[in-house]
Order: C-alpha cells, then sequence, then structure tokens
C-alpha cells in the first residue's frame, strides 16, 4: 500500500442490515459484509424497530471483525471511520454511530457522520470510475423519492422530491395488498414479469411541480380495482396488477428524471437507492437515456440496497473536505438531504 492509501472502515445500521466495510481512496472495495435481517422481519409483514436494534447489537461486532478480516487490515492500518448517522430507524442508528464513536475514540482515528441518502448517490462511484460530479440523480427507495443534480461530492440541489409515499413504501403497500407479502419491491418486480403491464391503466399524479413526485394515489386505485374485483366476483391476475402498478410508477420515475436531465443540460443520469434494483426500471431508463443520448449510471443490486461499501465511499469525500465530527455525534432519525 503506497503512502497516500486512505483507508476508511464504514458502518451502516439505519434499518435492518448490519453492514461495515473498508473503502479504500474512495472508490476500492477491500470489503463489503452484510448481515440482513430479511428473514426475521418477513414474520411480522415489514421492519419491527426494536427487533432491528437488538439485532444490530448482536452483531455490529462480529461485522467490523469480518470486514477488516475480509479486507485484511488491522484498525492500526486505519485512516478514519464513517458511520451513517441518519436519516433512518433511532434505536438502529444509534447502535452502529455507538459503534464507530468507540472504535473512533480507542484508536484516536477521526470520525465521520454520513447522511444514509448521500450514501446511496455514493453508490454509483463503486464501479463506475468515469464518473464524477456534476450529474443527475434519481434517489428511489422505501423512504424517499428524490430528483437532486449531485453539483459536487457531497453537495446537492434538489429539485423535486415525494409529496407523500416514497416509491418502495407504494410498492411495498401494493405487495401487501396483493398478497406477495414482504419486501414487497423485489415480489413485485419478479411477479410482474408474468403479467402484462398494460392490462390496467391505472393514474399518474399531475403536480404543479414538474419534478415532484406522489405515488399515494396509484397505491389507492390498486387497492380501490382489488376491493371492486371482489365485490363483482371478478377474478384478480395478481401478476397483472403488480405488473400495471409498476409501469405507471416506473413511467412517472423516467418521464421526470429524463425531463430534469435534459432541462438542466446534463448528460450524466444515475440511480440510486434500493428501488434502484427494480429491473423493469432500470430497463426503462436506459432506453430513455439512449433515445436522448444521455450516460445512464447504476449501482450493482448488492450497492443499492443498504450496504456499508457506500458510506465508506461518501465519508472519503468528506474526509477529503477536513470533515469531522465530535463525540456528541447523534443519531438522526429524520435528517433531511442537504442537511449536516
Amino acid at each position: 500500500m503506497s503512502e497516500k492509501d486512505v483507508l476508511i472502515l464504514a458502518i451502516e445500521s439505519s434499518c435492518d442490515e448490519t453492514a461495515a466495510s473498508v473503502v479504500k481512496n474512495g472508490r476500492t472495495i477491500l470489503s463489503n459484509i452484510i448481515s440482513s435481517q430479511i428473514a426475521l422481519h418477513t414474520l411480522y409483514g415489514g421492519v419491527v424497530p426494536e427487533i432491528a436494534s437488538r439485532k444490530h447489537i448482536e452483531k455490529i461486532n462480529q461485522v467490523v471483525e469480518e470486514a477488516l478480516t475480509e479486507a485484511d487490515v488491522t484498525l492500526e492500518d486505519l485512516d478514519a471511520v464513517g458511520v451513517t448517522y441518519g436519516p433512518g430507524l433511532v434505536g438502529a442508528l444509534l447502535v452502529g454511530v455507538a459503534e464507530a464513536k468507540a472504535i473512533s475514540y480507542a484508536k484516536k482515528l477521526p470520525l465521520i457522520g454520513v447522511h444514509h441518502i448521500e450514501g446511496h448517490v455514493s453508490a454509483n462511484y463503486i464501479e463506475h470510475p468515469d464518473l464524477k460530479p456534476p450529474f443527475m440523480c434519481l434517489i428511489v427507495s422505501g423512504g424517499h423519492t428524490h430528483l437532486v443534480i449531485v453539483k459536487d461530492y457531497g453537495e446537492f440541489e434538489i429539485l423535486g422530491r415525494t409529496r407523500d409515499d416514497a416509491a418502495g413504501e407504494a410498492f411495498d403497500k401494493v405487495a401487501r395488498a396483493i398478497g406477495l407479502g414482504y419486501p414487497g419491491g423485489p415480489k413485485i418486480d419478479k411477479v410482474s414479469k408474468e403479467g402484462n403491464p398494460n392490462a390496467i391503466v391505472f393514474p399518474k399524479a399531475k403536480l404543479e411541480d414538474p419534478y415532484d413526485f406522489s405515488f399515494s394515489g396509484v397505491k389507492s386505485a390498486v387497492l380501490n380495482h382489488i376491493n371492486r374485483c371482489k365485490m363483482q366476483g371478478e377474478e384478480i391476475c395478481e401478476a397483472d396488477i403488480a405488473a400495471s402498478f409498476q409501469k405507471a410508477v416506473v413511467d412517472t420515475l423516467v418521464e421526470k428524471a429524463v425531463k430534469a436531465a435534459k432541462e438542466h443540460h446534463m448528460d450524466k443520469l444515475a440511480i440510486a437507492g434500493g428501488v434502484a434494483s427494480n429491473s423493469a426500471l432500470r430497463q426503462a431508463m436506459k432506453e430513455a437515456c439512449e433515445r436522448e443520448h444521455i450516460r445512464f449510471y447504476y449501482p450493482s443490486p448488492i450497492f443499492c440496497t443498504d450496504n456499508a461499501a457506500m458510506i465508506g465511499v461518501a465519508a472519503y469525500y468528506e474526509y477529503k473536505k477536513g470533515v469531522r465530527h465530535g463525540w456528541d455525534l447523534n443519531a438522526v432519525p429524520n435528517l433531511k438531504l442537504g442537511e449536516r
């Protein structure tokens, strides 16, 4: 390892994944360990915060040790510790923050708090060495739907956001309504492949602000369609409903993101967040970007869902800027994008 290599240990525990990663120079992932709790929360049809927090406490030391072992480094080799401090579930976030503080304090390492959503955006840097700001980014996850201009590393201009449900939240609720269960996103993605996306025309919200999103209407339309079928004794085709709902959401996301890129003269468009691993969204965005001569970037599915590698990448750019946090760093469950 050369003199100037910067090694960062990153920790992520904002929801139901306990994750740790060692990142070199902001772009090279030496390890990426994720302990998922999906099986545990499936029993309850969604994430139970109390259970998530307890599981993080059980797993965190183990995950950090594994990340160091896989990267073949020790705590002595590190230059800094990065950790997600918001947004997320407060109990879950606190576990990661406490762990990062303890390591940072014991080894006298700089502590860097990372915004979870900035982490998702930074996931795009992992596999695309040529991607540098500025570019347009569509962030779609269980809790967030944002359309932003990434002006510089860690610097964002928000063009649009959801007025109600996030895209991922709508996927989860519709999946539950048609009996697919949790987690909704991957299940709808899978079932949709067997359905006809043009079987039912679900509405797309029209808002005054062309870059804002709203998904509560399409979700309600799906529930109304299911209730009407039940009342009239009609057969409910889950695959058709899933495919038609997915099409309505994907069309909206693609139209707005591409429109924003063109209007702001951006020739690079990236997607980020859990829903960015949806195959229909990737395909539709790819085709739309090709038509408009926009370069399209997206992370591998493993870097779309919550992971610590993306947190390490974001932490590196904060570290380079001289950002350091004190022992008063706290979990901020409702941290907004762009807030520090």
